[in-house]
């Protein structure tokens, strides 16, 4: 909940965050489960409650909706006329940008608002954002949020999306004032594809202590078998299927899966169909199940309902499930790619194995349902690095610096206004 800017001498900054294709208003009605429709609206919300002025700029898919909306968090979202006023895909975007970064510019004016900083998040945003900031003089911090090149080495080198994106990518990484990364991984990936080190921060997002705690409703469930838990899209990376293949090798525990179409869709997804086909050739269809989607707001109660939560994606750029659960105060086996590398720390919140080897993610989850102790002490630690690292004062706090540094509002006779608050809140 929006509580207005924090008491004292502070100076709060105009924020635009440039969300082309995805809105955070889909991740608040419940049409988009996650990825950066959620990841902007919890942004938005986390630098609002430190009591900047935030404006999102989505493309208007629709006729009917409004203008502007002022959201409960404190933020506004305003609907850019690029385009057709109907649902694209992101990769029909790309001739539209040019009009979005037009119609931006034509509002951040002198005499009106205009943004202290601009915050565009994947790449087709990133061009409308550049076009605009070039035009108004606003600076441009991106972030990609999914890389081109790492698609591309996942499909034996074919380029994914609109032809040319990942020199798109390049040139963005080199225009933009700077780039805001996820993930050591994805820092690195950057860096092979040609954009300047010193150019990239890493700020990993942070978690809604709010809606994530270790107390609160917890799901239902048997208490005479072990949980496992796995929450996301139903997409082949998620690596589900490496899951339900591990779970021979696990013997009486149930494995829950929540994420994907709502329930009463589930039939009909493909996705679905194959994991309930695969349960079966593995002989413990009576021990998967899949849920569907469920409201956010009920999430933590699932999560608090496992002994063990499983993330094994084979690709993922940052990671949001694992902090959510360890968050919970549960114990989390992932695998060792992307931003899960960077939160789980193998050993001490948790386990980590290598991508699309069941026979190790089976082995290490039987290992932790049998030791109780090690699950309360993973607990235990994954509860304070959360806090310490993960909190979304931090994360605003650090987002913070970076705007300052590339605008230089905050910085008031040589006083980083910025660093200072960061420096009272630890």
């Amino acid at each position: 909940m929006f509580t207005g800017p924090p008491p004292g001498n502070w100076f709060g900054m105009r924020i635009a965050i440039v969300s082309g294709h995805a809105s955070p208003l889909a991740a608040a009605d419940g049409r988009a489960a996650g990825g950066q429709h959620l990841h902007v609206a919890e942004q938005a919300a986390a630098l609002a409650g430190e009591g900047h002025e935030v404006r999102i700029y989505t493309r208007r898919d629709s006729a009917v909706l409004p203008d502007t909306v002022r959201t409960d968090a404190g933020y506004q979202v305003w609907h850019v006329p690029a385009g057709p006023a109907r649902p694209l895909p992101p990769d029909d975007l790309l001739p539209h940008l040019g009009e979005f970064g037009r119609w931006l510019a034509g509002q951040w004016r002198p005499d009106g608002w205009r943004p202290d900083v601009t915050h565009a998040h994947f790449w087709l945003s990133g061009l409308a954002a550049l076009h605009a900031g070039r035009r108004t003089g606003t600076p441009v911090v991106l972030t990609y949020h999914d890389l081109g090149s790492a698609h591309r080495r996942r499909a034996g080198g074919r380029d994914p999306g609109p032809r040319g994106r990942i020199g798109y990518e390049r040139a963005l990484g080199r225009a933009a004032d700077r780039v805001v990364v996820q993930s050591h991984d994805e820092l690195g990936e950057l860096v092979r594809l040609g954009v300047p080190r010193s150019k990239l921060t890493l700020v990993p997002a942070g978690v809604d202590g709010t809606m994530f705690g270790p107390t609160g409703p917890v799901a239902a469930r048997d208490p005479d078998r072990p949980r496992i838990l796995t929450v996301g899209p139903l997409r082949e990376r998620q690596g589900f299927q490496d899951l339900v293949r591990a779970l021979p090798t696990v013997p009486g525990a149930e494995c829950v899966m929540v994420g994907g179409p709502p329930a009463e869709l589930l039939p009909a997804d493909t996705v679905a169909r194959r994991l309930t086909a695969l349960a079966s050739s593995c002989r413990v269809a009576d021990r998967v199940r899949l849920v569907g989607a469920v409201p956010r707001d009920e999430l933590a109660a699932w999560y608090r309902s496992a002994d063990v939560m499983v993330a094994a994606p084979w690709y993922e750029p940052f990671g949001r499930t694992p902090l959510e659960a360890m968050a919970c105060g549960v114990p989390v086996i992932g695998t060792d790619v992307g931003g899960i590398s960077d939160s789980v720390v193998d050993g001490l919140t948790g386990d980590l194995v290598p991508p699309r080897d069941p026979r190790a993610l089976g082995t290490a989850i039987r290992r932790l349902l049998a030791d109780r102790v090690r699950r309360f002490s993973y607990a235990t630690a994954a509860l304070d690095r959360i806090r310490v690292r993960y909190s979304w004062r931090h994360w605003a706090e650090q987002l913070t610096a970076v705007y300052t540094a590339v605008s230089g509002v905050g910085q008031v006779a040589g006083v980083n206004v910025a660093g200072q608050a960061a420096a009272a809140a630890a």
